[in-house]
């Protein structure tokens, strides 16, 4: 039956909520510990929300101080007053505008006035901190939530939960550097380049599980600023021995450099001509060295003779420093002040918010991994050192906890049967050990296209790569694709070397006119040798292929070309095969039928990634992939632009049609069935989101023909968060890590809703993160098993991995369009988060930008973004 247009447009259709929790049965049952800790007694009673305003005694802040500030003034105030206007009663301040108290402290239409006399650093400030209650909030909703009884979702609890956090986080501060539910240190920590270091710290944070309240604890790092001199972190930024080295060398690009790293931090000038020292925060550098920048200045001791002297100059006669490096820009602080960096120190305990580069990256992944017995004796010492339950701003708060980890159950369950190409050698089917398995003497499913019209794109020095390695490289490639099922004519390509800091888009379109075509034939894949893995090169590689030529690329790093590597050429060869329209690998069609409840089935993944931080006119951007076959091995991706920072999908509709439209064009049936993975959504928004988009996906469904209500089943998924679990003696596998297979789906889930976290794939270093899934809305009314076992199988389906991964695919491929959306919309000036640690969570986090223009504020409307038609319908993006 052919899809056609309905008589009357739908209208809006109410979405049933969750049908309360189901637990799965299948697979070995076994105990391991998780990061959580039962809070054996909670208060069931009113706690009080109050407003906080913080202000000078005379006039108002121009800008609120920082937090840490805010929170040291406001605790100064509590030590004062706590015995006398608050009536020994405790308040936990989240550090802006909001406080709790386990007792009331005024009125309900009152507001209570402390004054504070606050001192910081030898200066004395008098404040005023007006509280106002601005709620009730009842944590006997939390035994509701937790029991299940009555229709509560995690947002309704999030008040409960919030005050819960700051008692536990108002204790922490007193030992460790807090920023949110997050908690640091700086013993054992590490340096690493660019003026910064390594710390480590925990997160806290309580959450609700199943008939228990929980507090959970994770092992966290995170970049600081080192503290002190700040000539020697300039000159470890800008990799220089000494300062003097720089003379002659301040460069726009070195200037925008230094004032990136030195906006917004927190210094201490000292010298001679002070008492103490003075705190300021950097709001820019000056755009030339203080023997250029001058000023007009009248000397105390001729009144009524103002003379122009440089800075330099002025503090060689006021204060009697004679500057060692003059040259240097100085830093701008308040009322335009300006203090030379020789003379500033950085101030203790600030936090990096930027975007790591290649070294420090690397250093940070080093850093944080960490065995899991490791990391899980450091959650135990790290309870014990608290010891929060004897706390008295925690017990004040009605709470009581053990330092012991808490034991779950969980069920490990049976890997799926991966087939290959019968023409394999070796057993095309076979079931994987350990979550991996090698493809020698087997090969692809099915192949794609073969290779007739190719070249190759050489971005790097030919003195070092030559054409001759060039050559042996590829040999080795078109052998490895032959090999493994894809067949490449073509065996002596032509070769094309570009100036990768020149015209990249004119090298690519100059490689791709070189390629010897039949007539009516069109290029069909660029291998670009890239001369390291410089992000900038790269996007503009894919940009160009994205929206002039309309080729596929294949990128690499010229680092492979000199000694070729059989693995790595395979890999390649993965790629390219996806790419050009082939199926690697495949999993056991009856078994999958049979899950699918022989049901033709259309697998969609959604992802939304944003701006980068301070980029508040740019476009967010949602991901939408579908797959194109029965088994959900094939997929192809819309982008839509979003307002900036928007949650919900605009155009969703409008995306699921073309995705049904594709899926019948390609297999010749409508689906049955939808399976939507939707990421990038926090646990507040879920109801939310499901609502709108559940909604969408319905209309997109009856836009098409009346009538046709194919079932939906919407999970969410979360990968950010901190839930950890640890196997019991020899459960676990050689890393120390749960095995792939591993489900946990009670006690610390989710009340009230079906979900489960997964450990789809082997943790190859470190602590591996289960992925947690959650079933929103499910039409088709299956049994947990039949959905943990489908998105575990679904797994190994990973189109270019020879083992499982720890996303299900559908939503792993969003994450790889949502990165490419950066190369493809680069010239557009777009600065995106990471695609795979910027999807929304439980806490946030910081991105990475691409520069580029700024967007016009306003600008922004929800669209969809249409890439080069001879891309569309293709996995462009493995």
């Amino acid at each position: 039956m052919s899809f056609r247009p309905p008589l009357q447009r739908p209208g809006a259709v109410a979405v049933p909520a969750p049908g309360g929790k189901s637990y799965g049965t299948l697979g070995r049952r076994q105990k391991v510990y998780a990061n959580y800790v039962e809070i054996e007694k909670y208060p069931e009673r009113d706690i009080y929300q109050y407003d906080v305003v913080i202000r000078p005694e005379r006039g108002d802040f121009k800008k609120l101080p920082p937090p840490a500030y805010m929170r040291s003034v406001f605790d100064a105030a509590m030590g004062e007053h706590r015995k006398g206007k608050l009536k020994g009663t405790v308040m936990v301040f989240d550090s802006r505008k909001v406080a709790y108290a386990p007792q009331r402290v005024c009125g309900p239409k009152e507001a209570l006035e402390l004054e504070i006399s606050f001192n910081d650093d030898g200066r004395t400030e008098n404040y005023v901190i007006r509280l106002r209650e601005a709620a009730v909030v009842n944590t006997s909703i939390l035994t509701e939530f937790m029991t299940g009884r009555g229709n509560i979702n995690v947002g309704e609890v999030q008040s409960a939960l919030n005050a819960l956090d700051l008692a536990i986080g108002s204790v922490l501060h007193l030992e460790m550097v807090g920023f949110n539910r997050s908690f640091f240190t700086r013993e054992q920590s590490i340096p690493t380049s660019g003026g910064l270091e390594l710390w480590r710290g925990f997160s806290f944070s309580v959450r609700p599980g199943i008939d228990h309240l929980y507090l959970n604890v994770n092992t966290a790092v995170t970049a600081m600023y080192t503290p002190g001199s700040l000539l020697e972190a300039i000159t470890r930024i800008l990799d220089v021995r000494d300062p003097s080295q720089l003379r002659g060398r301040l460069t726009v690009q070195v200037l925008r450099e230094m004032s990136t790293f030195l906006r917004g931090l927190v210094m201490f000038l000292r010298h001679r001509g002070i008492q103490g020292r003075r705190k300021f925060a950097v709001r820019g550098t000056t755009p030339k060295g203080l023997d250029e920048e001058s000023f007009d200045w009248e000397d105390p001791s001729k009144p009524g003779m103002p003379e122009n002297i440089t800075i330099a100059q002025y503090y060689q006669r006021r204060y009697n420093i004679r500057l060692n490096y003059p040259f240097l820009p100085g830093l701008v602080g308040r009322k335009n002040s300006v203090f030379p960096i020789e003379l500033c120190e950085i101030a203790e305990n600030q936090r990096y918010k930027g975007h790591l580069d290649e070294k420090q990256t690397g250093d940070m992944v080093k850093f944080a991994c960490q065995r899991p017995g490791d990391n899980m004796n450091r959650i135990m010492d790290v309870l014990q050192q608290t010891n929060l339950g004897r706390q008295p701003v925690v017990q004040a708060f009605g709470l009581s906890m053990s330092n012991r980890l808490t034991e779950v159950e969980s069920r490990v369950v049976a890997a799926p049967t991966v087939s290959y190409g019968r023409a394999s050698r070796e057993a095309p089917s076979f079931v994987p050990q350990g979550g991996a398995w090698n493809m020698r003497g087997r090969q692809v499913v099915t192949p794609g296209e073969e290779l007739n019209y190719w070249a190759v794109l050489v971005l790097a020095n030919r003195q070092y790569i030559t054409e001759a390695a060039v050559q042996g490289f590829v040999a080795t490639l078109v052998d490895c694709c032959w090999q493994t099922g894809l067949k490449i004519n073509e065996q002596r390509p032509p070769i094309y070397y570009g100036n990768p800091h020149a015209e990249i888009p004119r090298a690519m379109q100059q490689a791709w006119k070189s390629i010897r075509l039949r007539p009516g034939a069109s290029p069909q894949l660029l291998l670009v040798i890239l001369p390291s893995t410089n992000t900038q090169v790269y996007q503009v590689v894919k940009n160009s292929a994205y929206t002039t030529l309309g080729v596929h690329t294949q990128c690499m790093q010229s680092k492979h070309i000199q000694r070729p590597n059989k693995q790595y050429c395979a890999n390649l060869c993965l790629k390219m095969n996806s790419k050009l329209g082939g199926t690697n690998q495949s999993l056991h069609v009856p078994h999958m039928e049979t899950m699918l409840r022989k049901k033709s089935t259309l697998f969609l993944g959604c992802d939304v990634t944003h701006p980068a931080p301070g980029e508040q006119h740019r476009p967010s951007i949602a991901s939408v992939v579908g797959s194109t076959d029965f088994l959900g091995l094939r997929y192809v991706a819309t982008l839509i632009q979003l307002p900036s920072r928007q949650e919900m999908v605009d155009k969703l509709q409008e995306a699921v049609v073309r995705h049904l439209k594709i899926f019948y064009r390609k297999t010749k049936a409508k689906p049955q069935r939808i399976v939507f993975y939707r990421d990038g959504v926090s646990e507040t928004q879920f109801i939310q989101v499901r609502d709108r988009e559940l909604i969408e996906i319905q209309r997109a469904c009856a836009s098409l023909e009346q009538g046709y209500k194919p079932d939906i089943t919407f999970l969410a998924v979360l990968k950010r968060h901190n839930t950890r679990f640890f196997p019991m003696g020899r459960d676990g596998d050689r890393t120390g890590n749960c095995v792939p297979g591993t489900i946990v789906d009670r006690s610390v889930t989710m009340p009230g809703i079906t979900d489960f976290y997964l450990f789809a794939h082997a943790a190859i270093q470190g602590t591996s993160r289960p992925t947690h899934y959650y079933v929103l809305h499910d039409d088709a009314h299956s049994s947990a098993d039949d959905i943990q076992q489908l998105t575990y199988h679904l797994c190994y389906t990973y189109a270019i991995c020879t083992r499982s991964v720890s996303l299900v695919p559908p939503v792993y491929y969003a994450h790889r369009v949502a990165d490419r959306a950066r190369c493809h919309l680069v010239d557009m000036g777009v600065g995106f988060e990471e695609a795979t640690s910027s999807s929304s969570g439980h806490y946030g986090g910081v991105g990475v930008s691409v520069g580029g223009r700024p967007a016009v504020a306003g600008s922004v409307t929800a669209k969809v973004i249409k890439i080069n038609s001879l891309l569309d319908e293709t996995m462009y993006f493995m």
